[in-house]
């Protein structure tokens, strides 16, 4: 991508981006940009963002936007990140869920490389094991994303040494990986048959995904507008039971969707529950 892209060719991607994923760049995010896009852009021999804008407004095009939106948003994520919610999950989620029979559904939005649902499949499995006979729920987690290649991951369970360095533990690594060649590992089965993944956009409906006991919307609504962010937290209060539970990111608020929502202090951390 050009050095000297101008203001008005950057607005103009800004637009498209806003438009296709919710996501708002800052004013001032041109290096961005083209750090993400700079190799993609060769690639196609795409000489500027206006040449880009312009393809990625034809029809037959939808490979390439779903390639610019794979660039473009942050799919970093740890294994049980920022400890608190899973604690939440753990300590007051699953013991009050698992005094009434039948099927928990936690909805994973979001979810990147598969880090967070599967960290949930763990910390049920193990729940289950340290209270035999008491937690008879059918578990599902439903995991999504906007992004193809990122589904496409998630539903293999292969992750390499690097990213199962990044908040695993090593006795967790032993008890819910199984090594492959190469130095690779992958989910068993017990944990992966928990959780489906499917593609979704979070600017889309939501009234294919059922209702659910938890939502997880964590580290994503900070890229939204205000009014998008609202919008999305309107209708995830939709899909959730009466008094289910949402975990929201810890930068993250409820703006002004907080007459849906009681506050539950976790000490630390704080998470949300359906009026």
């Amino acid at each position: 991508m050009s050095s000297n892209t101008s203001p008005a060719e950057y607005e103009e991607f800004r637009r498209f981006l806003s438009a296709a994923c919710g996501i708002l760049l800052g004013e001032n995010k041109q290096y961005l940009v083209a750090s993400r896009l700079n190799k993609l852009m060769s690639e196609h021999q795409i000489e500027g963002l206006s040449s880009l804008v312009e393809q990625l407004k034809r029809v037959s095009n939808g490979k390439l936007k779903e390639a610019v939106i794979d660039a473009m948003t942050t799919n970093e994520t740890l294994w049980f990140r920022d400890v608190h919610p899973f604690r939440a999950f753990e300590k007051i989620i699953l013991p009050e869920l698992a005094s009434t029979s039948g099927r928990l559904r936690v909805w994973s939005a979001a979810c990147s490389s598969g880090q967070e649902p599967f960290s949930l499949s763990m910390l049920i499995e193990e729940y289950k094991k340290s209270k035999p006979g008491q937690f008879k729920n059918i578990v599902e987690i439903i995991a999504t994303d906007l992004s193809p290649s990122m589904i496409d991951s998630c539903r293999e369970g292969v992750y390499d040494r690097l990213s199962l360095g990044r908040g695993l533990s090593q006795q967790r690594l032993q008890q819910f990986f199984n090594p492959l060649e190469g130095g690779s590992w992958q989910v068993k089965d017990e944990i992966c048959k928990k959780v489906r993944f499917q593609l979704l956009n979070l600017m889309d409906s939501y009234n294919s995904l059922g209702k659910f006991d938890v939502v997880f919307c964590r580290n994503v609504l900070i890229y939204f507008s205000t009014e998008l962010k609202v919008d999305i937290l309107r209708r995830i209060h939709k899909t959730l039971k009466p008094g289910g539970y949402l975990i929201l990111g810890a930068s993250e608020s409820l703006a002004s969707a907080g007459d849906l929502y009681d506050m539950v202090q976790c000490s630390p951390g704080i998470i949300y529950r359906a009026k």
